[in-house]
């Protein structure tokens, strides 16, 4: 989605209907400031107020995304463009989120060897060795779930025996036996167990 495109489509539909940013901000209960981000292509209308914003301009959701107003004849078109570029973020959003998940479970691997090596090497046996063990162990399992936390909200899982993609509760992403990112999960759509992969998009 084209944020600066939207942000003036945004403008000219508020101009049209004669209302400032404030005036426009107040009947959203939100900030003028929240506006101006919008128009200046820095930020997003939430999804919360999506349909209200849309309602105040008299514009429809698909064309508020779009940013631009859409002809009958173009309606159909312009919606799979639209369902298409969307699927394209979500891909593009997921993959930043694994690669988040890789990059903090590596790092914090890393440092947690570094630590384990360094207090044997130069903290004498006894009380502050076995403290600072066990707070950098905390630390990496901490980690390691904000880490699975990424896993979980990335993508889907895909059922090894029925197909369905499906996103998987965080404990059971948590608890379940793995082989990097295909776990073994029970599928919400045919109820059985299987190894399930990870995908980006639905």
């Amino acid at each position: 989605m084209d944020q600066i495109k939207i942000g003036k489509f945004i403008a000219e539909n508020r101009k049209k209907k004669n209302l400032t940013q404030t005036q426009l901000a107040e009947k959203l209960n939100i900030t003028d400031r929240a506006v101006s981000k919008w128009e200046t292509g820095k930020s997003m209308p939430d999804t919360s107020i999506m349909l209200e914003l849309c309602q105040e301009l008299e514009i429809s959701v698909n064309e508020l995304l779009i940013g631009e107003k859409i002809e009958n004849n173009e309606y159909k078109e312009k919606t799979e463009e639209l369902l298409i570029e969307m699927a394209k973020a979500e891909e593009k959003y997921n993959k930043k989120l694994l690669s988040s998940m890789y990059v903090i479970m590596v790092t914090s691997l890393i440092f947690y060897f570094i630590t384990l090596l360094v207090t044997g090497a130069f903290v004498p046996e006894g009380p502050n060795q076995l403290i600072i063990i066990l707070l950098s162990s905390i630390v990496f399992f901490i980690t390691i779930f904000v880490a699975l936390k990424y896993e979980a909200e990335a993508g889907y899982y895909e059922c090894k025996n029925c197909k369905h993609r499906y996103v998987a509760e965080y404990s059971d992403v948590v608890w379940s036996m793995h082989m990097g990112t295909t776990r073994y999960l029970k599928c919400p759509e045919c109820n059985k167990r299987s190894w399930s992969k990870k995908v980006m998009k639905k």
